[in-house]
């Protein structure tokens, strides 16, 4: 009995150790946890809180409206549209591939592109999104709205859709939008955004600080399947401001016309008295919309691959041997240097020899004794390589800078050229050899070296016509703004530059003139202008029968009316043959053109008076499904 009793305490000690033993561990389990979930949620609850707040909210970058563009009399050439645009945030998304494939049932995306947004999800960070489909109308967007539940990550956007309302007329003009090709690490984010276009060429490129606007921000609530569930706050962005070009988009249609029957063209129209740019027109031309939508890759290979370059401004980017147009440089330079008299004749047999080498004239058999107007009249290149000689090359390309030549214009366009006016200077340090005279004298008709693009020569003659130092814009600014400018003078004697307008006046409208084919029926202005025929072999070819690529470039420039001119033009024709033959009536052409609807004489607006308000933006407004309490 006692031995009973003595097992039974015995085991009851034993069972109360270890009773006290699992209880010790659970209370000591308790405690850790205990610790642990005060350490959690009260000395933590700071940052945890903060984690587990980010995990439901989302950040997200809002584009704004980008900025629309008016010619000079309110008429649209640039405006947004609205549209929708379906992206996929990939660290929502169980199966990337899945999600893409039922999108696809929806807006067609080609197996292809499939795997290249596969790709792409795989290669960035989980939490940037990916652009799956652009430009949707309303009823796709609104499709994928109800297979929410099934598209993780899948989210749909109000976007902005760039119009380029007149097509292809104008279309170098205001240029294009175009992908970010490359971020700097203290870019805009929103530069890194897939769907977000800059301009990349035009006034969309030159104006691109205006036209783009500055983002805002939009903090969202969303699921654990990347659904939005509300929007909780925003920082609307700042639309871009309008902008309004200098160019009537009429005048600009019926040049783009005049030209259109040559190959390859440029011409320029500008107001003689403030540089506005009326017209300029470049052929062959392209559509920006089609650029700037989601052209295939093959057909921009074909049209940026094109023979004739389409997507080439040749008005401001073609650099072109100005031929005998740079002959009012040379008579300028001379008169200003004092090393001939205009009155002064100087006899052309038909060629001119210097050191050992023989300078023809294009007239064979010679013009005779010429004075400066004759010369000028009939394009005699003897005289010219007289007074080439006599005024020597520093002069020269000093007089030939002071006409625009040599550089480019802040005039709200970019890739721009700026030719060349070659010196001493710039042989030395570009081809390491010393000047040559022979060199001086091909420079006298705009040979040799020297180049030019059609800008710069309507900005030469409207500085011979003007006296002024006129600057091209095509960007109209409101006065409030920016006061323009008073042009400065030129600083070339009134007499020098009236023997020269007079010798442009007598090179259309007198007997033996080779710009008479510019000449207006009677009523109409009365021209003064000045031909012009490159060579781009060292022969001259202006036959037909030969090939295209070695013939001449016919060139004209003129200001018009010519007794009080109010505008001035610059044509030339790539490859067209003689200037007087074809670019002269070209620009006669256009120049009535201009005369009929005066472009002057209607009151241009400015970019305050332009179009209506818009809404902030609009252009990135986040779809906003119900609270899911509701």
């Amino acid at each position: 009995m006692l031995r009973a009793e003595a097992e039974d305490r015995k085991l009851k000690a034993a069972f109360n150790r270890r009773l006290l033993l699992v209880g010790g561990v659970q209370a000591a389990g308790l405690a850790i946890i205990s610790a642990r979930l005060f350490q959690l949620q009260v000395q933590d609850q700071t940052r945890y809180g903060f984690l587990s707040y980010n995990n439901r909210t989302s950040q997200q970058i809002v584009t704004p409206v980008r900025g629309r563009i008016f010619d000079r009399f309110g008429e649209p050439l640039v405006i947004g549209e609205e549209a929708y645009r379906a992206i996929l945030i990939p660290s929502f998304a169980d199966d990337v591939r899945q999600v893409v494939r039922l999108v696809s049932s929806v807006v067609a995306i080609e197996d292809a592109e499939i795997d290249r947004i596969v790709a792409r999800a795989s290669r960035q960070r989980p939490n940037e999104p990916v652009i799956l489909a652009s430009d949707m109308p309303f009823e796709a967007a609104g499709q994928i709205g109800l297979l929410a539940p099934q598209l993780p990550g899948v989210q749909v956007e109000r976007a902005e859709r760039r119009r380029y309302v007149r097509g292809s007329v104008g279309g170098h003009i205001v240029g294009h939008v175009g992908h970010v090709e490359q971020v700097a690490i203290d870019d805009d984010p929103m530069l890194k955004l897939p769907w977000v276009r800059v301009g990349r060429s035009g006034i969309e490129h030159g104006m691109e600080a205006e036209l783009g606007g500055h983002s805002g921000r939009a903090r969202i609530e969303v699921d654990a399947r990347g659904r939005i569930v509300r929007l909780l706050d925003r920082t609307e962005p700042t639309p871009g401001q309008d902008v309004v070009a200098t160019i009537d988009i009429g005048l600009q249609g019926d040049v783009e016309r005049r030209l259109d029957e040559h190959r390859c063209a440029a011409a320029v129209v500008m107001h003689v008295a403030t540089g506005e740019v009326l017209a300029m027109a470049s052929v062959p031309g392209y559509d920006p919309g089609q650029v700037s939508g989601h052209m295939a890759g093959a057909a921009w290979r074909r049209l940026a691959g094109a023979r004739d370059k389409p997507l080439f401004n040749r008005a401001i980017g073609g650099q072109y041997p100005p031929g005998s147009t740079f002959k009012m440089v040379t008579a300028l330079a001379a008169l200003e240097a004092g090393v001939v008299d205009a009155g002064e004749h100087i006899t052309c047999t038909g060629s001119h020899t210097y050191a050992d080498q023989t300078y023809r004239c294009w007239n064979r058999s010679g013009h005779g004794r010429m004075a400066m107007v004759d010369a000028l009249r009939e394009s005699c290149d003897v005289y010219f390589y007289h007074l080439a000689e006599r005024v020597g090359i520093d002069r020269l390309a000093a007089m030939a800078r002071r006409l625009g030549f040599g550089q480019t214009y802040a005039s709200g366009l970019s890739h721009q050229q700026a030719g060349l006016v070659p010196d001493r200077d710039w042989k030395r340090g570009h081809l390491n050899r010393s000047w040559l005279g022979g060199e001086t004298i091909l420079a006298g008709i705009g040979q040799g070296y020297v180049l030019a693009t059609p800008l710069q020569l309507a900005v030469m003659t409207a500085r011979i016509a003007s006296g002024l130092a006129i600057e091209p814009t095509l960007v109209r600014r409101s006065q409030e703004t920016a006061p323009a400018a008073e042009p400065k003078s030129l600083d070339i004697a009134g007499p020098s530059l009236e023997i020269v307008r007079r010798g442009m006046f007598e090179a259309v409208n007198m007997r033996g003139g080779t710009g008479a084919r510019a000449r207006i029926e009677a009523g109409g202005p009365v021209i003064a202008g000045k031909t012009g025929t490159s060579q781009v072999r060292r022969s001259s070819h202006r036959n037909q029968d030969v090939r295209w690529e070695w013939r001449d470039h016919a060139l004209f420039v003129a200001f018009a009316p010519a007794a009080a001119p109010r505008f001035a033009i610059s044509v030339i024709v790539e490859h067209g043959g003689a200037g007087g033959a074809v670019a002269a009536p070209i620009a006669g052409q256009i120049m009535q053109d201009v005369m009929a609807r005066d472009p002057l004489g209607r009151p241009a607006i400015t970019p305050l008076t332009v179009g209506a308000p818009r809404t902030p933006g609009a252009a990135g407004e986040l779809s906003k499904p119900k609270d899911r309490e509701g």
